[in-house]
């Protein structure tokens, strides 16, 4: 009797397994970070929706369900933080249609690149898809974007991970005393320069983690390997900047997530009390 129950409970452990990464791996999450600022005056605030690491996934049929809760957060502006597509990714025609839906929502969807589009066998044509369509490639460079009274700085480099990136050219004429957000699609960018000009760093690339476990987190990342220690989340490099970590929407690798849910988030940008 004690052998029968063991199994079964074996068999329940093994069922709830299998459906918490099912959830994780199909159903995304809005993460919503807050952030305060001293470049932020008083009374207003910014909300920037970012997506990141999609690797061609859909969620619901034409990405209905993205593009329903992309709408309904009403954001400011959106970022993609790179890997919208897989490096083996050779039909565009998925990907085309979300961004196409993407700017018709928004007027201002801004991307950086991330390994997958340098991996992939067919980078510019993809690349020149998406300005096509009203996407603001930020290769190398900023751009100054105006939010109701406010000015900011948006600087996109190409992927850090491959080598792709150019700072001081993304960051050449910048107007400092402006709050100034760089993306950046690998988070190993903090480690590489310690001396950017950037309050605020949005980055994907690591997935979280895509497995983690109870007390542990994030088994390994790219570029990090084992025990990574930007893996998701908020961290303070400094004194006055801070890196945000996605831990995206899809999968890579492994078609798994568990405890790490797909998600997009947004970051809502505050005065400094």
């Amino acid at each position: 009797m004690k052998r029968k129950l063991f199994y079964i409970g074996l068999l329940i452990v093994f069922i709830v397994l299998i459906v918490k990464v099912y959830m994780d791996t199909n159903y995304f999450k809005v993460n919503t970070v807050p952030i305060e600022s001293s470049k932020m005056p008083q009374g207003q605030s910014i909300n920037i929706l970012q997506l990141s690491d999609l690797h061609n996934r859909e969620f619901g049929e034409g990405h209905h369900k993205l593009l329903n809760k992309v709408e309904s957060l009403n954001a400011d502006l959106i970022v993609i933080t790179g890997d919208l597509i897989d490096r083996k990714t050779e039909e565009f025609t998925s990907v085309f249609e979300l961004v196409e839906q993407l700017t018709s929502i928004h007027g201002q969807v801004y991307f950086v690149t991330g390994n997958h589009e340098w991996e992939n066998k067919r980078t510019n044509e993809f690349i020149s898809g998406l300005t096509e369509r009203g996407v603001v490639v930020l290769n190398n460079r900023h751009v100054p974007i105006t939010i109701g009274t406010l000015s900011i700085n948006l600087v996109g480099i190409d992927d850090e991970s491959t080598a792709h990136e150019q700072v001081d050219k993304a960051f050449n004429n910048l107007v400092e005393d402006r709050l100034t957000i760089l993306l950046s699609h690998a988070p190993t960018v903090v480690t590489k320069y310690d001396d950017l000009p950037a309050d605020l760093i949005l980055s994907g690339h690591t997935h979280g983690g895509q497995v983690r476990l109870p007390f542990v987190g994030a088994l390994v990342a790219p570029d990090q390997g084992f025990f990574p220690s930007l893996d998701q989340g908020l961290y303070e490099i400094g004194e006055k900047q801070r890196l945000y970590i996605d831990s995206g929407l899809g999968t890579s690798v492994a078609p798994i997530r568990f405890l790490n849910p797909s998600q997009m988030s947004l970051i809502k940008i505050n005065p400094q009390n």
